[in-house]
């Protein structure tokens, strides 16, 4: 079995993560880092600590109403995606360790398809 980076849980709830094929598991929230631990397999885990955690990204539907999934970007490992049962309580949980001004949203749809139109009529 894994050994838990964290001294003090905060909240564990069922997840997926997106990082190649949907992993089912479990969530750890802590005094130490992020944790995510598959249910059938205890070698795939990600254990994400405070100091190494640069953004907490959502992805914001409905003016808020529906956060479907969000992304952990690392300062060096790159990005990680989840998504679980109740985002709002994962982000009050985070919100404890990481500062309110890197917890962002990320574009929409259309901010996206905006920013390519622009930058291919800057282009020309």
């Amino acid at each position: 079995m894994v050994q838990s980076i964290n001294t003090k849980v905060d909240l564990v709830i069922d997840a997926t993560s997106h990082i190649r094929i949907s992993d089912y598991g479990q969530i750890m929230i802590g005094d130490k880092g992020f944790e995510f631990y598959n249910k059938r397999d205890p070698r795939k885990y990600i254990q994400i600590p405070w100091e190494e955690v640069d953004y907490v990204i959502a992805s914001v539907l409905f003016k808020g109403k529906w956060i479907p999934r969000y992304a952990i970007q690392t300062k060096q490992n790159g990005t990680f995606t989840f998504s679980s049962k109740d985002p709002k309580k994962v982000f009050r949980a985070i919100r404890e360790y990481i500062d309110p001004n890197r917890m962002v949203q990320s574009l929409s749809f259309f901010d996206v398809i905006k920013r390519g139109l622009k930058s291919t009529f800057k282009k020309r």
